[in-house]
């Protein structure tokens, strides 16, 4: 069922998934020009790893090496959580409350 939002109307929260080049994106746009507020969960990922971004510290701190230039290098990053769950868990613990705060 609908959630009603902070005007007590209807309200409705979708999540739209999928592999690359599913159409996400062309969706989202589609949605956006109907006037519907789209959340961009892997924009907000890139805001917030680029320079200056909220994310760049905590995990400079949490896996060291994976800024570059002031930046979170997606690669150096990757390299550093897979195949160890723990660190994907740390990494999931730092980066999705900044996501919910964006």
């Amino acid at each position: 069922p609908a959630a009603p939002d902070s005007a007590g109307q209807a309200m409705w929260v979708v999540g739209l998934t999928g592999s690359i080049g599913m159409g996400k994106s062309a969706v989202s746009d589609m949605l956006r020009g109907l006037g519907v507020p789209v959340s961009d969960a892997d924009a907000i990922v890139h805001a917030i790893y680029a320079k200056g971004g909220a994310a760049v510290e905590p995990l400079s701190r949490e896996f060291p090496g994976v800024v570059i230039d002031g930046a979170v290098s997606r690669p150096a990053l990757s390299k550093a959580v897979l195949g160890d769950a723990a660190a994907l868990k740390r990494l999931e613990a730092l980066v999705h409350p900044l996501v919910r705060a964006a």
